[in-house]
């Protein structure tokens, strides 16, 4: 078979590595890839972004299957187009990624069909939410309506910080067109919780849940990020939590989508507040989390393409889905001075024995060297049979790559290993 992944991050790196162990799979292609993807397949510089020419190239190398695995394509209905032409996709279509492409949407469906969220109002100017915010309670959580690599959400502990992120978002454009429109949302408290899962419109299959460290420094401090690293699973997720979510949240979420005639199938994506009031929803996405497709396909013991197809087909519920009992520490290796300013094209020092899955986000090719090129450079990811072995060896193989400029958190999994274990958190 001939796959074809359209994206170029850690995200997609995990995934092609997958992709790779089932043995009918005989080329992949990636657009556009990346140094480190290039090792497993074929990298063309084609953006992402560039719908019509994603089309026409699939269907000049005769793709038996697609994966579409970043935010913008499928918001821009990428998976529609592949589709008109006869190739099958692993993805959401156009109509059902708007989950995740409007906050907007995704609030009034909560609201519309009694999925807990947090309380919020929606709003297309900026003098009015500067004259909500002065009655507002804080803090309170602003957020872009549209697509913002994952950084279009500003917890604002002051009236002075949310009126400074109100105007930046809207007036200034720091986000772009994806601020149009904002959301300003109650602040919830609690552990959050990711759990990304297959669905084809009719079963969902939760993943293995996850912890994404989504600020800059260390004690969830700083800038928001793309995601400084993850584990799994995440110790506050209890069996009895995962029931009420499939109750309360996950199945009627399907549902929802499937009545606004928006049936979702690919890989949805919950981001969870666990309130002292239940489980309730930050976000949506509408496709693997990045980092969290590092930790989590990891521990994926079926094989991954044929789920896939079960999704495209319709028949999820036909798979026996299995994981790994293990647990997952990601520590996500970054430029010096990201989300903000950063330079690039320092020379990437690997081991070459590892303890451990290097996924390559941000790194070229330079006549067999990698180099930097982005943001988040690294995810170096570790399994064990407990989660503190698990983030003991990602930090051991994290200190042994180097690059200049290279930063990390010293805290991944910190929170989870302050969790008092009962054995079945994963903790030893």
């Amino acid at each position: 078979m001939n796959i074809l992944v359209v994206g170029g991050g850690g995200r997609e790196h995990a995934i092609i590595k997958k992709l790779r162990e089932n043995p009918k799979v005989d080329k992949i292609f990636a657009l556009p890839g990346n140094g480190g993807i290039a090792l497993q397949a074929q990298c063309l510089p084609i953006s992402p972004l560039d719908i019509k020419s994603i089309v026409e190239f699939a269907k000049s190398e005769d793709i038996d299957y697609a994966v579409v695995a970043p935010d913008d394509p499928l918001v821009l209905g990428a998976v529609d187009e592949l589709e008109k032409i006869g190739i099958p996709c692993f993805g959401p279509d156009k109509r059902a990624a708007i989950i995740e492409g409007s906050k907007v949407f995704a609030k009034k469906l909560m609201k519309k069909y009694n999925i807990p969220t947090a309380a919020y109002e929606v709003f297309d100017n900026s003098a009015d939410a500067l004259e909500y915010l002065e009655n507002s309670p804080l803090p309170c959580v602003i957020k872009a309506d549209g697509l913002a690599a994952g950084k279009g959400v500003i917890i604002a502990q002051t009236l002075n910080e949310a009126k400074t992120a109100v105007c930046s978002i809207m007036e200034e454009k720091s986000f772009g067109e994806s601020g149009n429109r904002i959301v300003i949302e109650e602040f919830l408290t609690g552990p959050e919780v990711s759990v990304l899962s297959f669905t084809d419109g009719k079963a969902i299959v939760p993943m293995v849940s996850s912890m994404d460290h989504k600020r800059i420094l260390d004690g969830d401090k700083g800038l928001n990020t793309g995601g400084m690293g993850a584990i799994a699973p995440n110790p506050f997720y209890t069996e009895e939590t995962a029931q009420r979510c499939m109750r309360e949240i996950f199945l009627p979420t399907i549902s929802a989508m499937n009545i606004e005639g928006r049936t979702f199938k690919g890989c949805l994506y919950f981001g969870l507040m666990l309130t002292k009031n239940g489980p309730k929803v930050i976000e949506y996405n509408c496709r693997f989390g990045d980092p969290e497709a590092q930790v989590v396909l990891p521990l994926l013991k079926t094989d991954l393409l044929t789920i896939m197809r079960a999704v495209s087909d319709g028949r999820l519920s036909d798979i026996d889905i299995q994981f790994s009992g293990d647990a997952a520490c990601c520590v996500i290796l970054a430029s010096k001075g990201y989300p903000l300013k950063y330079a690039t094209g320092y020379t990437i020092s690997i081991p070459k024995v590892l303890d451990g899955e290097i996924f390559i986000g941000g790194a070229v090719s330079d006549g067999g060297i990698l180099r930097t090129s982005s943001g988040r450079v690294l995810g170096i990811t570790a399994t064990a049979s407990c989660l503190e072995k698990a983030v003991r060896k990602a930090y051991d193989l994290s200190a042994k790559i180097a690059f200049k400029d290279k930063y990390l958190r010293s805290d991944i999994g910190k929170k989870a290993l302050e969790v008092k274990a009962d054995g079945s958190q994963g903790l030893c």
